[in-house]
């Protein structure tokens, strides 16, 4: 039987970017299937009493030395987004949106290196429209698109979904009920999608 492997993130979290630029590799090393799950990481502070690292002054500064330091070991570009913090509510339905419409494949990257690889402001509405007409998608469709019900109920429910399981951060792994939090956590999450972690 075929394990899967369940990425929880946020476009706003810089270690949900760095984990899932290694994640599709691990589960082909480990013959998985891997499926994304955009949920909205406010919703899941509000809801379980969470906070951003960033807001606490001696994490945010840890990171500054750390966050690079794993983008050098994965050898992927990385810089701290200027306009940090940025409020991800259309850029998650925009996952949503991509992900029943069949266009994530060119949404999410490109969400992603605009946000941590090019530093650009996805506060600006009209920066994101930018992105993705550089992605080859309609942005006056996507403007439209984040508004209608079944993506907002997409993202609550995924939103919720990952409360529900625990999650309390992003990026979170599931491999089956085994929950791993953290970009860090990701060699763990090899060794259960293989077989080795009971």
């Amino acid at each position: 039987m075929t394990r899967t492997l369940e990425f929880y993130y946020d476009y706003g979290s810089p270690y949900s970017y760095l984990a899932d630029t290694q994640v599709e590799a691990i589960a082909k090393r480990a013959g998985a299937a891997l499926v994304r799950k955009p949920m909205l990481l406010g919703g899941v502070f509000k809801a379980t009493g969470n906070a951003s690292p960033m807001t606490v002054e001696q994490k945010s500064k840890w990171s500054a030395f750390d966050m690079p330091m794993w983008a050098k070991h994965y050898g992927v570009p990385f810089q701290r987004n200027p306009f940090f913090p940025v409020n991800t509510l259309a850029l998650m339905r925009g996952a949503a949106a991509a992900q029943i419409d069949g266009l994530f494949e060119r949404y999410h990257p490109a969400i992603y290196r605009a946000m941590w690889v090019d530093g650009r402001n996805l506060n600006d509405i009209a920066e994101v429209a930018s992105v993705l007409t550089a992605a080859g998608l309609d942005a006056r469709k996507f403007g439209n698109r984040i508004q209608d019900q079944d993506v907002k109920d997409r993202l609550k429910a995924t939103t919720d979904e990952a409360v529900a399981r625990g999650v309390f951060g992003a990026p979170t792994s599931f491999v089956g009920d085994m929950m791993f939090f953290g970009n860090d956590r990701l060699p763990f999450v090899e060794m259960a999608l293989k077989g080795e972690l009971k």
